[in-house]
This record gives C-alpha cells, structure tokens and sequence, in this order.
C-alpha cells in the first residue's frame, strides 16, 4: 500500500464564526484563520491530530463556480467523520458535555479503523453547527 492515512478532508461550511467557535470549544486548534480572516487565504484549517486536518470552505468559496476542487455535491452538512479520541469513551463523553456540544448518539461498541479495521471500539457522535456527523472513537486497553 502506497498511503499511510489521511492528511486532511476538505468540508464546507455555511457558518465559518459557528463551526470555529464549535471545534474551538472542543480545544482543536484553528490554523490558517488570521490569514482567511485577512483575505490573504480562500479557507481556514482545523487541526484534528499531529499530522492531519480539515480544511473549511467557507460560503466564498464552495459557492464560487470557478472553485472545482471538491466534490460536486459537497455542501454544508454533509461530512461524517470519526476523530481518535485518546482515552475513555466517559471521557470522551464529559469533555463533549464540558464544550456543550449534545450528545447525538452512542456509545456504541464497534469496529474501527485501528488494527487493520478489525479492532473494536467504542464510539459517541455530536454534530457540528453545520449539521455534519462527528464521531470519536476510543479504544480501550
């Protein structure tokens, strides 16, 4: 195999303030905003691990027709993505509850992308104020 994960995922957002406030309060650090903010950059980055983000098109951007790298029916809301989350699934749960990000399911007991996909975990979701699913697995010694 030729990869060895992913870099980052690209999603669009209809409320850049809304969703860097959320992932803010989640402690996930904003990368690129002075620079969006200034105009100098068409998005903003979140960083998600030591080595992997996700890019944000704001409303400027997805909206722009000449803008053709993403996909073709990329818009708000339509990202589902499950971030690692380094300790218990109770942790996981309050650190959400703390960030006042609800609850939207789980936890759930399934396998995930560690051990080849066959190591079992144990996930809960939120979703973003774009409405976009966001799941964090933990795995338990």
């Amino acid at each position: 195999m030729r990869t060895s994960g992913f870099d980052h995922v690209s999603l669009p957002t209809a409320d850049p303030e809304a969703l860097i406030e959320f992932y803010r309060s989640l402690g996930f650090p904003i990368v690129f905003e002075q620079e969006w903010r200034a105009g100098e950059k068409r998005f903003f980055a979140i960083l998600v691990g030591p080595d992997a983000k996700l890019n944000v098109h704001p409303p400027e951007l997805w909206q722009d027709e000449s803008f053709k790298l993403r996909g073709p029916t990329a818009l708000p809301g339509c990202t589902d993505i499950c971030l690692r989350f380094d300790g218990t699934v109770e942790e996981a749960q309050a650190w959400l509850e703390a960030a006042g990000a609800p609850l939207e399911a789980g936890p759930y007991e399934q396998p995930g992308g560690a051990g080849g996909g066959v190591r079992r975990g144990v996930s809960v979701y939120t979703r973003d104020p774009d409405g976009n699913l966001v799941e964090f697995m933990t795995y338990p010694d």
